[in-house]
């Protein structure tokens, strides 16, 4: 019988210890888009045999992992000082959760001891159980569209087998806002509140695959770079001139805003010490645009580049 596409969940849910299978429910299941798996990612190693006639040789298989992508919607939990359902997934990037009750959530960069999940990836009662996950993340926003953090997780291969989609509950998950005007507010790059079209964000892991002798198979975090590129409407270098700010070495600046507006779904994105780059024009229905890239540096203490904040 075929298997229909459409039907499709993931569960994810902290190991308590890397690499072992905690045997996710229906109640970890997160509502995802853009879901995408690759269930076998080999290092393919050719015998490259010499031999008196033509002929492929035969190839072989290593390091055999899987990929997993998805992106979820930039919302809150619904309620406040309630981790959003992805925040485990977040945790296996590289970040630490700091939960103030009824209050806030709040996710910041760590660099050591990282966590990790156990992503089980069911089409239409294939499963796919992919364990000792970790991965690195993209939050995308545009105006007029709904703003979605976009992950790329690697994890360890184990052999599908046949289960049954289990009954899901989508919880923690609230209705997202579309990135607007009125949704979306305290905005400033550089301690300038200019007029935003789209801002991006690159948390920069770099994940290493690594399945050595005598040694377990482990996928390792070994740096972080975090980037992204804002687009917003030029100005006047006399309103503001971000092209000398881009060529001052010791300038280091704010990049913040705000998405959502009700309490248990607003998100507040804050950096104090951002790095501009090259500045660009564009062109957007024939009005000037800048794109500023950018680059979030840690202070001497480390660990401190951003934070996402839910309350």
């Amino acid at each position: 019988m075929a298997l229909l596409l459409r039907k499709r969940l993931i569960l994810i849910e902290t190991e308590s210890s890397y690499g072992t299978d905690p045997t996710p429910d229906g109640a970890d299941a997160v509502l995802v888009r853009d879901l995408n798996i690759t269930p076998q990612q080999s290092d393919v190693v050719s015998r490259d045999l010499i031999r008196p006639y033509l002929g492929a040789s035969e190839q072989l298989l290593a390091n055999t992992r899987v990929e997993c992508t998805f992106s979820v919607e930039l919302a809150g939990s619904g309620t406040a000082g309630t981790a959003p359902q992805y925040g485990k997934a977040l945790q296996a990037c590289g970040l630490s959760e700091t939960v103030a009750a009824g209050t806030s959530v709040t996710y910041a960069p760590v660099s050591a001891s990282f966590g990790s999940v156990t992503i089980h990836y069911n089409i239409d009662g294939v499963r796919h159980k992919v364990t000792g996950c970790r991965g690195t993340f993209v939050i995308n926003t545009n105006v007029g569209e709904i703003p979605t953090i976009d992950f790329t997780f690697t994890g360890i291969y184990n052999a599908p087998d046949d289960s049954a989609l289990p009954s899901v509950t989508y919880a923690n998950q609230a209705t997202p806002l579309v990135f607007k005007n009125g949704n979306t507010d305290t905005f400033e790059l550089l301690s300038y509140a200019g007029c935003l079209q789209s801002l991006s964000f690159d948390v920069g892991n770099t994940l290493v695959y690594r399945e050595l002798i005598n040694c377990t198979k482990e996928v390792l975090m070994t740096d972080r770079a975090s980037n992204g590129t804002v687009v917003l409407e030029a100005v006047t270098i006399a309103t503001k001139d971000y092209f000398t700010a881009a060529l001052t070495d010791s300038t280091l600046g704010n990049l913040t805003f705000q998405h959502g507006t009700t309490a248990g779904n607003i998100v507040d994105f804050a950096s104090t010490r951002i790095d501009i780059g090259d500045v660009s024009y564009s062109d957007q229905d024939g009005i000037a645009m800048l794109n500023i890239p950018y680059t979030a540096i840690p202070s001497t203490s480390g660990n401190d580049e951003f934070s996402l904040i839910y309350t």
